[in-house]
């Protein structure tokens, strides 16, 4: 897929069947990408969000926390925000507009405004009316942003029942992360076919040119990381993208080999073939 087309495609797997060692390297070069579009972000006075969605163990979490590993903590804010208000439930919009980016600003919403389209009239959380109004107003809400300068980005990791039922036992067992699971976590899953219609629902009547639903698959926790990343990186136009390579399968899975001062360096990837190649030239200078 060409970089221009990145961009594009509403279903958006660009990572398959990638190994850990590539994982890393990968994952390295696209955060030092992801800082440089923070700075122009900053520079730019760009004010950026970014939805995460997704079904519960989808991996909204740890995928926000590989992009913001090495960014500038103080140009950047994850939101979070637990149970509603009778307040906020009410004056829904108001609720997450006021955590919107500042000029020079990314945001990084893990779940947002579209838990109305999706878990809260699954599980009766909101009145049919509300729902309704939602769903009526959304975009305009979205595109008045839009094009008053913020830009918006909406991802959606896709998660299978088999997978989603691996991971809620991994939080169960495990001592470190069972604070992760919750009563409610089960009982969405029940309702897992009625999820599934809002979802579909909220894909076809809250999708635009202007502000599309990027779904990624996230089976492969890895693979759905460097998407989302590399997603992100070729809808944001600052300066310096245009020099970045994504790894195609064929670099990817092709082994690489290097001599340093006599020192043979073989079966490497592309990326720790890219990285002895510029120490090379160094050396050599």
């Amino acid at each position: 897929m060409a970089k221009k087309d990145l961009a594009k495609s509403k279903f958006f797997n660009y990572y398959r069947n990638i190994d850990y060692p590539t994982y890393k390297h990968e994952k390295e070069a696209l955060q030092i990408e992801l800082l440089k579009m923070q700075h122009w972000v900053v520079e730019n006075k760009k004010r950026v969000a970014i939805v995460f969605e997704g079904r519960d163990a989808a991996g909204k979490g740890s995928a926000i926390k590989r992009f913001i590993e090495y960014m500038m903590p103080k140009n950047l804010r994850v939101v979070e925000l637990g149970i509603p208000t009778p307040s906020e439930s009410k004056y829904w919009f108001r609720r997450y507009e006021k955590h919107f980016p500042e000029p020079g600003e990314i945001v990084f919403f893990d779940r947002s405004w579209y838990n109305r389209a999706m878990i809260e009239p699954t599980m009766g959380y909101c009145k049919k009316s509300q729902y309704k109004y939602f769903m009526s107003k959304v975009l305009d809400w979205e595109e008045k942003h839009i094009d008053e300068g913020l830009i918006l980005i909406k991802l959606y990791l896709s998660v299978d029942k088999e997978t989603q039922s691996v991971r809620f036992q991994e939080r169960i067992v495990n001592p470190l992360k069972y604070w992760k699971y919750s009563v409610n976590d089960e009982k969405v899953r029940e309702y897992w076919d009625v999820l599934t219609k809002y979802k579909e629902q909220m894909f076809e009547r809250t999708s635009s040119p202007k502000s599309p639903w990027i779904v990624i698959g996230s089976n492969n926790k890895l693979e759905a990381r460097l998407t989302s990343m590399l997603y992100v990186l070729s809808t944001i136009p600052h300066d310096e993208w245009k020099n970045f390579k994504p790894l195609t399968k064929k670099t990817d899975r092709k082994r690489y080999s290097i001599n340093i001062e006599g020192v043979a360096f073989n079966n490497l990837n592309y990326r720790q073939f890219k990285l002895l190649q510029t120490l090379q030239a160094k050396y050599d200078a």
